[in-house]
């Protein structure tokens, strides 16, 4: 394993880092592992070096981070791991029980560190921009979360450029804790974070932390064009068919091509040419299946050449932004 610092912090992490929307209950998503199947996860990263862990309080509704939350007390020292998690989207029915306003963020961290077991969390991220609530109220109540011990950092996640450049200029003057992290969506096929995000986030010192490192198993060639999806989380994931389509299987055949070539997975391709990219700390990464946690970390062995990742990159095209909803 790899270890580098959280963009600017003096946290290090792990180069890989396990995405946890997979563990929870299969209630919320027919693809979710339960806690049993969830555990041998958590342990195996551990024991492969991972340090980095990303849930949400909207994951499973709770259960991804009581999971979580077990798991990591039972295997590992709280100080030796990195627990990211996010607020904002819905958690009820309750018109107050979402969105960024103070009320929420106040009562989303506690609840949240209640389910993990910790005292407080390394990472606190928005999960998106709220459009309803002024950005001076959710920025001020993050330092206010950070400022009583419960999150070491904040970080923000999908939004425009000119959004998180806002953010940053109120919380300089403002003299708050500053984001330190974009968790955006960038991967092969979708690359239009390049343009104004990643530059902004090289610029500030923000670390980027992709979701969707494998386009939600598109470029691992499991939707092979002109067929249905394979699995059951291909099958049901209504936001793996909105983000991707048909013009991207030329991006899919590359990476497979390349893959061939190098005697290693798909996986292995696309989450080099990621670790590659300028600025990306530790592409986040889901897993069901062991040998999926195992490529994820093998990928870190995987060294492309120029040349391969120019054929890489060639065929993409422009797409409208995906990812901020």
């Amino acid at each position: 394993m790899q270890y580098v610092n959280l963009g600017r912090t003096g946290l290090k992490v792990s180069r890989i880092c396990l995405g946890c929307m997979t563990y929870g209950s299969p209630a919320w998503r027919e693809w979710v592992l339960d806690e049993e199947a969830s555990r041998p996860f958590i342990k195996r990263a551990l024991e492969l070096g991972v340090t980095f862990f990303d849930t949400a309080d909207m994951y499973s509704l709770g259960a991804s981070e009581e999971v979580v939350g077990r798991a990591l007390r039972d295997f590992a020292h709280r100080d030796e791991v990195v627990i990211a998690t996010k607020v904002y989207q819905p958690m009820s029915d309750g018109p107050n029980d979402r969105g960024l306003s103070r009320k929420h963020i106040m009562k989303s961290i506690d609840r949240s560190l209640r389910r993990l077991g910790s005292d407080y969390v390394d990472l606190y991220q928005i999960h998106r921009y709220d459009y309803e609530t002024p950005l001076e109220e959710t920025l001020e109540a993050l330092h206010d979360v950070v400022k009583a011990g419960k999150a070491r950092y904040i970080g923000a996640s999908s939004m425009w450029a000119w959004q998180l450049a806002k953010a940053l200029g109120i919380q300089e003057r403002r003299d708050w804790a500053r984001f330190v992290t974009m968790q955006n969506h960038y991967n092969l096929v979708y690359r239009e974070e390049e343009r104004e995000m990643i530059p902004l986030c090289l610029d500030q010192g923000l670390g980027i932390i992709p979701w969707s490192p494998l386009a939600r198993g598109f470029l691992t060639g499991n939707r092979p064009k002109g067929t249905e999806p394979t699995t059951v989380r291909g099958r049901t994931d209504t936001i793996s068919h909105a983000l991707y389509n048909e013009g991207d299987h030329v991006v899919v055949e590359r990476v497979s091509e390349l893959a061939t070539a190098r005697g290693v997975s798909n996986a292995q391709i696309a989450l080099a040419w990621l670790l590659h990219s300028p600025g990306v700390t530790a592409p986040i990464i889901g897993a069901s299946k062991m040998y999926q946690l195992e490529e994820a970390i093998a990928a870190l062995e995987v060294r492309l050449d120029d040349e391969e990742l120019r054929r890489l990159e060639e065929p993409y095209t422009p797409h409208t932004v995906r990812g901020h909803a």
